[in-house]
């Protein structure tokens, strides 16, 4: 009931901004206005995500691990590519939009939302067990598509602001896609133990495991792609007022991709959590890393597939300090993933390069 509820809340936006949309967005000088069309918006936005991932999750009973969080964390990318897409054909001038958004979703997944989840299961469960094979492949995937992506840029001699030639923007998306299309295949077919629980993979399965994981996945599927598809049709005009708010605040640049993160990844976040809380570490590691490395994999080639479309400049390459909180954190995140367990103190370092980083988006 509350998922159809969910849905004819987010089909009504969409009709409604469908028929008058263009009249609301057309002066948005008054705040109050504004205001009130960017609450309406982002609450029928994010109500719509939250059941993207109710449908995803009862997806992944029946699949299992790992199709299941893999479902979940390509739903969600997907929209996030949809809101920056918005973004950058309608204001027609963020060059930097996609590297900062891909920047916050590193930042809030590798350090906000491990550094939490770590830091409640080790204080709840004191140390966690995950399978180690399975977060080092993760791990062996995000450096080199991230040092692709948002370093290498910043040393190409063929430019000098961040950006790439043509040649290497086209060269840089296939490899990008080739990359993450391997470690598709390893993760659901060649390797998929490796994101599997190890406890969990050798226990018996509980009877009427087999009748649950083999129902229909039909109505799942249809309304989380009835709560996708609202968001995706929305999220235009969610980017005109984004725009106009962050230009009539004077707010720092980059808080139009921190937006657009923390929109798209809070209900996964929550999700992840939530599976740290129930000591299922391991479906937390296919969350929270599976979005950085489906971040990073899909969001590149659609960014620089926009900017050579439509001749818009795109800048990749992160500055000095953003560097650098990005090294630490790749480092960091190698070494809390190199063992088999984990504590409060992982969670506690992690937190605190997060919020490093809250700090300078608005004291950079």
């Amino acid at each position: 009931m509350i998922g159809l509820l969910r849905v004819a809340v987010a089909w009504m936006t969409v009709l409604a901004f469908a028929w008058f949309g263009k009249g609301w967005l057309a002066d948005l000088s008054q705040p109050l206005v504004a205001g009130a069309l960017f609450a309406w918006l982002l609450g029928a936005i994010v109500w719509a995500a939250f059941g993207v991932v109710y449908e995803a999750e009862a997806i992944a009973h029946r699949l299992g691990e790992p199709l299941g969080t893999l479902v979940l964390t390509l739903a969600i990318v997907i929209i996030e590519v949809a809101l920056i897409s918005a973004v950058m054909l309608s204001a027609k001038d963020a060059p930097t939009l996609g590297r900062d958004t891909m920047f916050a979703v590193l930042m809030i997944v590798l350090n906000g939302v491990v550094g939490l989840g770590l830091l409640v299961g080790g204080l709840r469960h004191h140390q966690q067990r995950y399978n180690l094979q399975g977060a080092s492949a993760f791990m062996a995937v995000i450096i080199p598509l991230t040092t692709i992506a948002l370093v290498i840029p910043n040393f190409t001699s063929s430019t000098s602001d961040g950006t790439l030639t043509t040649l290497q923007a086209v060269a840089f998306s296939v490899f990008t896609l080739a990359l993450y299309g391997v470690f598709l295949v390893i993760q659901t077919g060649r390797h998929s133990e490796f994101f599997i629980d190890a406890e969990a993979r050798d226990a018996e399965p509980p009877a009427g495991a087999a009748s649950e994981s083999g129902g229909s996945i039909a109505k799942p599927i249809g309304l989380l792609l009835a709560n996708v598809v609202p968001i995706v049709i929305l999220a235009k005009s969610l980017a005109v007022i984004l725009d106009h708010g962050i230009a009539a605040l004077g707010a720092p640049s980059a808080l139009g991709g921190v937006l657009i993160a923390a929109i798209v990844f809070t209900p996964e976040g929550i999700s992840a959590l939530k599976a740290v809380a129930r000591n299922e570490l391991q479906r937390a590691i296919n969350l929270c890393l599976g979005a950085a490395t489906s971040t990073v994999g899909l969001t590149v080639p659609a960014v620089l597939a926009i900017g050579l479309l439509t001749g818009q400049t795109v800048v990749l390459g992160l500055k000095p300090t953003e560097m650098t909180l990005l090294a630490v954190t790749l480092i960091l995140s190698a070494q809390t993933f190199s063992g088999t367990r984990t504590t409060v103190l992982e969670g506690a370092v992690h937190l605190v390069l997060f919020f490093v980083y809250l700090v300078l988006i608005f004291s950079p």
